[in-house]
């Protein structure tokens, strides 16, 4: 099968009606695609992965059925399995240990693309392009911000990638930059 952004991008509407979800899939693919094109890897492949990672979550939110009633839609419709694995591999209890780039780098962005999106909301600005590593690092720090986001993972992303996290957050905000528009973070500037 062919990977099609396309295709995917239906797959994500029919089953995700909220915009936030939506966004932050965008998101997630905006940061795997730009690491892709750093690693000279597959973009659009690694990018198609980094848009569906999510898309049963809306209707399964649970640990017992995301991602893996996800995984079954893909598989009936003909996804192969490293594309599959790579989405089971994004969540800890799925038992799929991650071991290609790919699935390292798709854990890596998923939570901090989500991160970085609420620390540019809070900014006067609301925007992403005026957003530095070091607020987000210093984000991180206070434990009210964002609370349901384990700064463990934020940090064991950046390790799996061999990147310090400054570094790693630096990445992840450049290549959401790209997606300022479509991911409702131009801001005010």
């Amino acid at each position: 099968m062919e990977l099609n952004r396309e295709q995917a991008w239906a797959l994500v509407t029919e089953w995700t009606a909220s915009e936030s979800l939506r966004k932050h899939m965008l998101a997630v693919e905006a940061a795997v695609r730009g690491y892709a094109r750093e690693f000279g890897e597959d973009e659009d492949g690694w990018g198609v992965v980094a848009l569906l990672h999510d898309f049963d979550y809306e209707r399964y939110p649970d640990q017992e059925n995301h991602p893996f009633r996800g995984i079954e839609v893909l598989k009936e419709r003909g996804y192969p399995e490293w594309v599959t694995r790579a989405i089971l591999s994004h969540a800890e209890y799925s038992g799929v240990p991650r071991e290609s780039r790919l699935e390292h780098t798709l854990y890596a962005c998923d939570e901090m693309s989500g991160f970085i999106t609420a620390a540019a909301l809070v900014r006067p600005s609301k925007s992403l392009l005026d957003l530095e590593a070091s607020s987000v690092v210093k984000r991180m720090k206070d434990k009210a911000f964002a609370r349901a986001v384990n700064r463990e993972d934020l940090r064991r992303g950046a390790e799996e990638l061999g990147l310090a996290l400054e570094v790693h957050i630096g990445n992840v905000i450049r290549f959401m930059r790209v997606q300022a528009d479509a991911l409702g973070l131009r801001g005010t500037l």
